[in-house]
């Protein structure tokens, strides 16, 4: 059994800055669970471009508010506290954050920690 909090990956190499915010990595790879869950922080602005072609993403809101555009097909999408998006099909995307948004991201695979958008909006596997 593991407990750990935010206050404690803050600063740490589990806080990564990616474009739009930060991410506190709480489960990685090399805590051998299979997934990784992080607190996602995007700061009011984008829209920002993301694609994980490499990894399967759902992110349920828990603060702010933003607009979820797929690049796939023009669905737009409301997200709000509460609100939770799969992007199940590796979705290509953009996100735009009308305030601070704060998101709790499971990935699969699970990310190694240290991953962070390249100029196409991807994280490498």
């Amino acid at each position: 059994m593991k407990v750990t909090s935010i206050k404690e990956i803050k600063g740490t190499d589990r806080d990564v800055l990616f474009t739009g915010g930060n991410s506190q990595r709480v489960v990685l790879e090399k805590d051998g669970l299979g997934f990784a869950v992080m607190k996602t922080n995007i700061k009011k602005g984008g829209p920002y471009h993301w694609h994980y072609p490499n990894h399967l993403e759902a992110c349920y809101c828990i603060s702010g508010q933003g607009v979820l555009t797929s690049l796939d097909n023009g669905d737009i999408y409301d997200i709000n506290i509460d609100s939770c998006y799969l992007l199940d099909k590796h979705d290509n995307h953009t996100f735009e954050a009308l305030t601070d948004v704060v998101l709790i991201s499971i990935f699969n695979p699970p990310l190694k920690g240290n991953e962070t958008h390249d100029k196409n909006g991807k994280y490498k596997l």
